[in-house]
């Protein structure tokens, strides 16, 4: 019954510090299985979905030494299971990463469907494909477990049917110790593609070409220790770019990488937002009507589909009709009924929605659909006339680390609270 309490009508202003990325930090984390020392691990974000990545590993057999919130050293070695079980699988959708790592160094691994947020059909068919290609078997799935093994990884070359992070991901956990060289075409080019590529070189790896859509994998025998630290987070940085926007706000973004909110910060300049670029920061400020605009995502460098809900606020808000396409997910639209509870003007056909601005959003109770859809709804709470309820609020705390303290500190009104599980008679809110 934990939920967020937001009252809106207030200017964000102020600074905020971006904490390392969540979609890193979940890849990375599994990649440590194939060391052979011990890692020492910076800038974590401190977020539910780290805090499953960590209980998995130590459940493996790993030992873990937390330095402090953001930092942690892990000693893979006296990983002895290569199961994954489904307690903790079911909490994440990268738990399914733990399956290229574990083949890469045992050469089995055994994982539950992953589970994470609802918004479509999630296949892990090319994760699988990829395996296959490096010569592993995969068993028939039994008891919602995913079995995978081989005698030994050759590399081979790899061609994606569609652009898949996970995949991706996947296959180079895989590759980075098979015999010869891997190819994957067709390769998700996001920046934590490029963050795990930078700590398996890091640890010894000889991984080329991340950032395009080929890279190429030369085995090695073994990966050794390492210390890094995670890029900043791109939707982090990304959710209080369009916090301060939708609010009329003007805050400075610290702890970013500007290059990786390019096609954020073009959407938000075609809106009428101001946003000024430093070297590790970003200003953004509105002080004129948000102008509409039409917005589709797309594999990056195009518009991320995990900014697809945060921008729809301001495309609620927008001076007339605002055209918003999803091209990666099947369902990512489920929010849109929250929305409307609010007093937002939005139309779903299918994988398009049309938004026809309103003049402002009134206060509703509401819940986070996913996680990103999640932090759009305390942003909707914040422009809203009236306090905001939201629950279930465990989807927002998987990816954002502090929420309550960031926000307030931008001056927004927002605490979390928890009420007792009969406290409002058994309906939902």
């Amino acid at each position: 019954m934990d939920r967020y309490i937001v009252s809106g009508g207030g200017r964000l202003t102020g600074e905020v510090g971006i904490s390392g990325a969540k979609n890193a930090a979940v890849a990375i984390l599994p990649a440590v299985v194939l060391s052979g020392d011990i890692c020492r691990i910076e800038n974590l974000p401190n977020i539910a979905d780290v805090s499953t990545s960590l209980d998995i590993l130590s459940m493996l057999g790993a030992q873990i030494r937390r330095i402090n919130q953001n930092t942690v050293e892990i000693d893979p070695r006296p990983i002895c299971s290569t199961m994954v079980p489904h307690d903790l699988a079911r909490r994440m959708r990268a738990s399914s990463y733990f399956i290229g790592s574990l083949l890469g160094r045992f050469g089995t691994a055994r994982v539950s469907m992953p589970g994470g947020c609802n918004f479509g059909v999630r296949p892990i068919d090319q994760h699988l494909k990829g395996f296959t290609a490096l010569g592993a078997c995969v068993s028939p799935m039994e008891q919602g477990m995913i079995e995978v093994t081989t005698d030994r990884l050759v590399g081979n070359s790899i061609y994606l049917d569609a652009v898949s992070v996970g995949a991706t991901v996947n296959i180079m956990l895989a590759a980075v110790k098979a015999r010869g060289a891997t190819v994957i075409e067709n390769a998700a080019k996001e920046p934590h593609i490029v963050d795990l590529a930078n700590f398996l070189n890091t640890m010894g790896a000889d991984v080329r070409g991340a950032g395009t859509d080929v890279i190429k994998i030369r085995g090695v025998e073994q990966l050794t220790g390492a210390v890094y630290s995670i890029i900043p987070d791109q939707i982090e940085a990304g959710t209080f770019m369009a916090a301060a926007a939708a609010t009329g706000g003007d805050v400075l973004i610290r702890n970013v990488i500007p290059k990786h909110l390019e096609s954020i910060t073009a959407k938000l300049m075609e809106m009428g937002v101001e946003v000024e670029e430093y070297d590790d920061a970003v200003r953004v400020v509105r002080a004129e009507p948000i102008r509409h605009c039409n917005v589709k995502t797309m594999p990056h460098p195009g518009f991320p589909t995990d900014m697809q809900p945060q921008i729809a606020i301001l495309l609620s808000l927008a001076d007339g009709t605002s055209i918003l396409t999803e091209t990666v997910w099947d369902n990512r639209f489920r929010y849109v009924e929250e929305l409307r509870r609010m007093g937002a003007q939005v139309q779903v056909d299918g994988k398009v929605a049309v938004f026809q601005g309103v003049s402002r959003l009134t206060a509703a109770p509401i819940k986070a659909t996913d996680l990103r859809a999640g932090m759009a709804m305390i942003i909707a709470g914040l422009v809203a006339r009236g306090t905001t309820e939201i629950e279930d609020i465990f989807h927002i705390e998987r990816g954002y680390e502090d929420v309550e303290k960031k926000f307030s500190a931008l001056g927004a009104n927002i605490r979390r609270v928890t009420l007792p599980d009969n406290a409002l008679g058994g309906q939902a809110v």
